[in-house]
């Protein structure tokens, strides 16, 4: 899972946006697997994975960006994003390439490319279109599952399920295949 969320962010620095928007959106599923009995991903299971570990962290974005400028607490910073609509825009994209989705509170959601403005647009509604920051989100997602890993890896649930996560193999995965790095 590590080696997932480092690729993601040299995907992200790389200027891979799609490759990275697509992998973020993914990291609720695969966590909410890692924690499940039954080692399976839902809808259900993702929207409260999110909640938990990647809604919150928009207020922790927010203070780090303020508080060079503006020392204290930032208080009542709420993400719109919450996680039923975050997983109805992870099915639409991933599944149907779409940034819409007919269930959605929002005509869309745009993703805002690194640096293409000075302006920061993260999370700001502008025509009935959610606008988030890209890096931002990627980074917030990141965090939560970094965040959930020191509380997820030691247990046994976790490392029963993560047994079957695919992995990269460095010298192949015998008896399928040896003397070649393999992801599988």
């Amino acid at each position: 899972m590590r080696l997932l969320i480092d690729q993601l962010e040299n995907s992200l620095a790389s200027g891979n946006y799609f490759l990275s928007l697509f992998t973020a959106l993914t990291l609720p599923d695969i966590a909410g697997a890692l924690n499940a009995q039954d080692g399976k991903a839902t809808g259900v299971r993702y929207a409260a994975w999110y909640e938990q570990w990647v809604r919150p962290r928009l207020a922790e974005t927010v203070q780090a960006t303020l508080s060079a400028n503006f020392p204290g607490q930032v208080l009542n910073v709420v993400n719109p994003l919450d996680g039923d609509a975050c997983y109805r825009f992870r099915c639409s994209l991933l599944h149907q390439g779409s940034t819409q989705h007919p269930k959605s509170p929002y005509e869309r959601i745009i993703f805002i490319e690194p640096h293409a403005t000075s302006n920061s647009f993260h999370y700001c509604t502008l025509n009935k279109a959610l606008c988030i920051d890209l890096q931002m989100f990627c980074q917030e997602m990141i965090s939560g599952v970094r965040l959930w890993l020191t509380h997820a890896e030691a247990t046994p649930l976790y490392q029963a399920n993560f047994a079957k996560f695919a992995t990269r193999h460095d010298q192949g995965l015998p008896p399928y295949i040896v003397g070649v790095p393999v992801v599988g």
